[in-house]
């Protein structure tokens, strides 16, 4: 009986102590930046939103400061809506912030081979240096240049045809200045394969199953989430697959065009690839894909700032007609005379960014800021629209306001690899290793586009068919997902004179013989 009693002392002590160990995960520990309070087990889970988590990141950075940190479970996370301390994380300390945490819904739809979700071992690297050196500067302005010009031109004369279709024609223009440098194939229409090419990985919108390993065992059939991913995975796989494919067969012809894949597939033939056909396949796609998609959305903002702010289009066109007046449109080599669009182009990237949270770093180490503890595999977000939208930083942050950027007038690559963070301009690039490798050529084709805009058209509000006045823009209507876009809306948008229609029917003509080589 006194066995008995023992044995039983035994495995209650073992049960109370399995259950305080138990009720210990999700607590923040005391030397961690501060943050909402945490439930046994869950942490702050049931306080991460399914959509808006970068709303939310606002409202805490005003409640517990603007390094904060929430609770997954077990997995801590800290949040940056601090200049400083971005720029003493992830720009100093490098080196150990980084990394990406590890993503399943990521695998799922990536296989693990994608730049911006894969870790910091030698395939980023390559990939990394791949990018890097096609989208430089001196291969912008020396080489691709003449897609970009082309390209934009071709952009301003569907837009005299079809000006309800402007939606579409962006996204076309973007994706074929994309696919044209990096499979030598231009989409001339929107609905053509290389004129087309991401909700499913929203912080908030998956369940925490890099929290919680056991959530992988849920069979798709159960798991909307899981399908999403892999359905999406597949359509990838597909898209870039057949890219590959179309490639492979114009190089079987004897057919070879100066492009990127050209280019390395002749490299690698020689000296061997340092990536398997699936990573290199991706990596192509990938190139398209952050061209594209990211650049897309960001011009669109620009039109809907537009037409929502005549006020910053009568300013600009000021500087445009004094520099080019209505017998040529402006181009890149007019950068220097045109500041203030390139204020319109920060403001637009700070006022909407597209990566709103952007992709998350993790920390390899142990590490701190400030005198406050950050763990090993922490995940590090720079919640990009919080700092954005913070009047202590950006006065009056919900208004669009180029004029807060008249002393910016560098690119921004220039103010992110500054050692004053306080002159930072926007984070909508990231920050540190991690930052958008393609931010050159994104900050040519934003700055082409949006002075060519405003060189050629008028925009403004629709008209309500019933009433007959201007009916309202809605700014807030974007999509939910880890890159934001607006959803569609209707703009007016008005040739500014016979002379500026005759200057884009003849630029047109000239644009249209240069392309012809990307068909």
């Amino acid at each position: 009986m006194a066995i008995s009693i023992y044995g039983l002392g035994i495995a209650a002590a073992v049960i109370l102590i399995g259950i305080y160990r138990l009720l210990q995960v999700g607590k923040r520990d005391k030397r961690m930046p501060p943050g909402p309070p945490t439930l046994p087990i869950l942490g702050n889970i049931h306080q991460i939103p399914t959509t808006g988590l970068f709303k939310q990141f606002r409202e805490w950075s005003k409640q517990y400061g603007s390094v904060f940190s929430l609770k997954l479970g077990s997995a801590n996370i800290v949040v940056l809506c601090d200049r400083k301390a971005i720029h003493k994380l992830l720009v100093e300390k490098g080196a150990n912030f980084s990394d990406r945490p590890e993503s399943y819904v990521g695998n799922l739809l990536t296989q693990g081979d994608h730049v911006a979700l894969q870790q910091m071992d030698t395939t980023w690297r390559e990939k990394r240096k791949v990018i890097s050196h096609t989208f430089s500067p001196k291969q912008l302005d020396e080489n691709h240049y003449k897609v970009q010009e082309a390209e934009s031109t071709v952009l301003m004369a569907n837009l005299l045809e079809t000006p309800e279709d402007f939606y579409d024609q962006i996204k076309r223009y973007t994706a074929s200045v994309a696919a044209s440098i990096t499979y030598g194939q231009r989409g001339a229409t929107p609905d053509n394969f290389w004129a087309k090419w991401t909700e499913a990985m929203e912080p908030g919108a998956n369940p925490p199953v890099d929290e919680f390993p056991f959530l992988k065992l849920i069979p798709a059939s159960m798991a909307a989430w899981k399908r999403r991913g892999i359905s999406a995975g597949k359509v990838m796989d597909g898209v870039w697959g057949n890219a590959r494919q179309i490639i492979n067969d114009r190089r079987a012809r004897g057919e070879r065009r100066n492009c990127i894949i050209d280019n390395l597939l002749d490299e690698y033939e020689k000296k061997g690839s340092p990536f398997t056909d699936h990573s290199f396949n991706n990596l192509m796609g990938e190139v398209v894909e952050g061209g594209a998609d990211t650049t897309a959305a960001q011009l669109l903002t620009l039109v809907l700032a537009f037409a929502a702010n005549p006020r910053v289009q009568e300013r600009a066109r000021q500087e445009i007609d004094a520099c080019c007046g209505s017998d040529r449109s402006p181009t890149w080599s007019d950068f220097a005379s045109l500041p203030y669009i390139n204020c319109i182009i920060k403001e637009g990237m700070r006022w909407r960014p597209v990566a709103v949270t952007a992709l998350p770093h993790r920390a390899r180490a142990d590490d701190e800021y400030d005198g406050m503890f950050i763990p090993k595999d922490t995940t590090i977000f720079i919640a990009t629209w919080a700092i954005h939208h913070l009047d202590s930083i950006y006065e009056d942050s919900e208004q669009f306001n180029p004029d807060r950027y008249l002393d910016h007038p560098k690119l921004a690559n220039d103010y992110a690899g500054t050692s004053d963070y306080l002159k930072r301009d926007h984070y909508n690039y990231g920050a540190g290793r991690r930052i958008c490798p393609g931010i050159h050529l994104a900050e040519r084709n934003m700055w082409r586009i949006a002075a060519k805009l405003l060189w050629a058209y008028e925009f403004s509000p629709p008209i309500n068919a019933v009433t007959g006045k201007e009916q309202p823009l809605d700014t807030e209507a974007y999509n939910p997902g880890i890159l934001q876009a607006p959803l569609p809306f209707n703009v007016r948008i008005k040739p500014r004179s016979k002379e500026h229609i005759a200057t884009i029917i003849k630029e047109r003509s000239e644009a249209d013989g240069f392309m012809e080589q990307y068909r």
